[in-house]
């Protein structure tokens, strides 16, 4: 059956009752939406502060390929595998984007036997929070252009405004537009654009903001541009929109609960992209579940290089998070295509590409053991057409490097198929846990935060930026400098090129663009061409995508 399918004749329990049962979470405490989701309260939230925290656990991946990884669905095979040893395990995942749902990438809750559910909520509109997101945003931009309109008090320049608009769908029409012709009803025309809602702003503070007074804070420090003249900041406090784009996420930001297709408990809440933001669902959800939980185990988008650094240096280091562990997901197919398969040859044995691709997985390795400080557990995804000397290979390649390795076959099987990998990870982080550490530290410049995570963490040799760039983090440099950095760098490879497998060395990073993000909290640094607005592919999965006179849906996957 297709990932829908099995979601389809899942055997779900009512949310209410699932809360009740595993976590004694009181109906009060709950806001259903439907039978099968529900928001928790922050009161509830509130209560549990004095309770001691459980134990964290990352998953995050190699560099990804067409072949496919598979860390949703890894974490959410691997939680019901510890809750099938006994372990109180709770996992934490983003929700997902409509513009990969519609894309090329597909849904993003899991797969297989290890999926959350119910899927095609979870994938499409689920609780309302992206839209929440995109309205609250949208508002701030109307408001910016608003102000202009009727006299513009603050002085703001037009030309130096850096607050787009957002939407959250593949549109790559809307980059770069030009608004407000028509004549001067309709306000001043200028250059603007827009970015997916996941890349916004108001998405990374959703997500790392820890209450409702402190999200409110956050939104009002936005810088949204400058003023003529002196080029001082404006912020959208200076606007008064702060106010009101919370009374949009008042809601939002209560934390989501649903269940695998094994009737654990589930939190999906925030749903940055790690490219181009944070890569990490939002604190709240994480801190929540860790006083819920003896055992937490959360996502980090993409590779390694992304995610997992994103992770460690700005979410653990703004959340004050102690992460004890990381899971690694590879695959075969992966790793033969990062050796140089083409993608419709990856089901044959291959044993030299998958040799030559080991790099890939190797860097990711050593960055994670070095430079963030943690144990690594390699979990290899199995695939169907994986041979016994291919798995052989890899298992004794890791095992050399330092590392556990552990093939799972959750995918298939559930979490009865991840209870080896579940076992592994439970003696390492009750045994050897490590000490997570930060890739740079916040008294380095901008700059040297930059050339920290592309020399460590890339592998690069030298990192370059047009004379504009340089002087923008010169600026930026004298007040926001202790600010982390958030590199938006393609998930394709560790280089600024997709198309680059392996795992090079001494390669170059451009850094064509640099935006504040002051109310998250850190600076956005675009590597490359990096685009924060996708495009749909030549045949977008909406193609495949339908629904029945019954209201059935098919085609996600």
């Amino acid at each position: 059956m297709s990932d829908i399918e099995i979601a389809q004749k899942a055997d779900k329990k009512y949310i209410i009752k699932l809360a009740k049962e595993q976590y004694g979470i009181s109906s009060e405490h709950l806001e259903p939406y439907g039978h099968f989701k529900a928001k928790l309260s922050l009161d509830y939230i509130d209560s549990l502060k004095g309770k001691p925290d459980g134990k964290l656990i990352l998953t995050t991946a190699i560099s990804p390929t067409p072949a496919g990884e598979g860390k949703t669905t890894t974490t959410v095979g691997l939680g019901d595998a510890m809750n099938r040893l006994g372990k109180k395990t709770l996992i934490c995942l983003r929700e997902p984007s409509l513009g990969p749902c519609f894309g090329v990438k597909g849904g993003a809750a899991g797969g297989g036997y290890a999926q959350v559910v119910p899927m095609e909520d979870i994938n499409l509109h689920f609780t309302g929070d992206f839209h929440a997101i995109g309205a609250a945003h949208n508002l701030l931009s109307a408001m910016v252009d608003n102000h202009i309109n009727h006299g513009n008090a603050l002085n703001i320049d037009p030309r130096l405004i850096a607050w787009k608009r957002v939407v959250d769908m593949n549109d790559r029409a809307l980059r770069k537009i030009v608004i407000a012709l028509g004549g001067t009803a309709n306000g001043f025309p200028r250059e603007d654009g827009f970015d997916i809602t996941v890349a916004s702003e108001v998405m990374a503070i959703f997500c790392l903001a820890t209450s409702l007074s402190d999200l409110k804070e956050r939104l009002g420090n936005i810088v949204i541009g400058y003023t003529r003249g002196d080029r001082k900041p404006v912020h959208a406090r200076d606007i008064n929109a702060h106010g009101a784009m919370s009374a949009l996420l008042k809601d939002a930001i209560k934390p989501n609960l649903v269940q695998t297709l094994e009737n654990n408990l589930a939190f999906i809440h925030g749903g940055p992209f790690a490219n181009i933001a944070h890569g990490c669902n939002s604190v709240t959800a994480t801190q929540t579940a860790l006083k819920l939980a003896d055992y937490v185990i959360t996502e980090a988008g993409f590779g390694a290089d992304l995610g997992a650094e994103k992770f460690i240096d700005i979410k653990c280091r703004k959340a004050g998070l102690k992460p004890n562990a990381v899971v690694l997901v590879a695959t075969i197919r992966a790793l033969k295509y990062h050796g140089g398969v083409n993608k419709e040859d990856l089901n044959s044995e291959n044993l030299d590409a998958l040799k030559k691709g080991m790099v890939n997985l190797e860097k990711h390795m050593s960055n994670i053991q070095e430079h963030y400080g943690l144990p690594c557990v390699v979990c290899i995804n199995h695939f169907l057409h994986d041979t016994d000397a291919e798995v052989e290979v890899l298992k004794s390649k890791v095992e050399t490097a330092g590392g556990k390795c552990v093939v799972s076959k959750h995918w298939a099987d559930g979490g009865a198929g991840a209870e080896e990998l579940a076992k592994t990870v439970v003696d390492i982080v009750d045994n050897k846990p490590g000490k997570h550490k930060y890739v740079y530290e916040d008294k380095m410049s901008l700059w040297e935060k930059i050339e920290a995570i592309a020399s460590k963490v890339y592998g690069a040799g030298e990192v370059t930026a047009p004379p504009k760039v340089k002087a923008e983090l010169e600026t930026l440099n004298m007040d926001y400098g202790d600010l982390p950095v958030c590199m938006a760098k393609t998930q394709m490879s560790f280089t600024t090129n997709p198309a680059t497998r392996g795992a090079p060395t001494g390669h170059t990073v451009e850094i064509s663009e640099v935006r504040l993000a002051n109310g998250a909290g850190f600076i956005v640094v675009i590597a490359g061409n990096m685009m924060t607005m996708p495009g749909l592919p030549k045949v977008p999965a909406a193609e495949k995508i339908d629904v029945d006179a019954n209201g059935n849906i098919s085609g996600l996957f």
